[in-house]
């Protein structure tokens, strides 16, 4: 009977110690599609944001990216190089158009070509209502190139891919 108790103890210690690992020590694929959720973070502007919060979250935004991001945008005109700052910068006066805003994405297919690059295909949904009233409900396919630098997955390449390129 002690012998089951100590062996039931055990199991359970062992059980813990897998779920912590897990949870405490997230594998690269999870590092990577945190990045994601905290630029979707960053990008949502719900209609009673004050203007802390907007600073903050720009703030944050910049933090997501490398020194310099590379957008290639084939049907609009922001394609080029940008500077975290610069990013930072667009990414509050975008937010500033809109009265409410959301981002998610979707449908992650992320492979690992080096130890500190990572290439992500995914979906990505913009929603939100501008500052005049006017809905907004786009979504996109978009290529990225993440790079860790000190431990940290940056995006450093955003490409936006037309649906008939596939």
């Amino acid at each position: 009977m002690v012998k089951i108790k100590y062996l039931l103890i055990g199991g359970l210690v062992v059980i813990i110690g897998i779920v912590v690992v897990f949870y405490f020590f997230p594998n690269e694929e999870k590092k990577v599609k945190k990045q994601f959720r905290l630029l979707s973070e960053g990008v949502l502007k719900p209609p009673e944001e004050n203007a802390f919060t907007m600073l903050q979250k720009m703030k944050n935004i910049g933090a997501l990216f490398d020194e310099h991001c590379e957008l290639k945008a084939p049907s609009q005109s922001l394609s080029g190089s940008y500077a975290r700052e610069e990013i930072s910068t667009y990414a509050g006066s975008a937010r500033a158009y809109f009265s409410q805003l959301d981002l998610k994405f979707y449908d992650f297919h992320i492979i690992f070509p080096e130890r500190v690059v990572a290439k992500v295909t995914l979906t990505a949904r913009l929603t939100g209502r501008s500052t005049a009233g006017e809905q907004t409900d786009e979504t996109r396919e978009l290529e990225c190139v993440l790079k860790k630098i000190e431990n940290k997955w940056l995006l450093s390449q955003i490409e936006v891919v037309e649906v008939l390129k596939k």
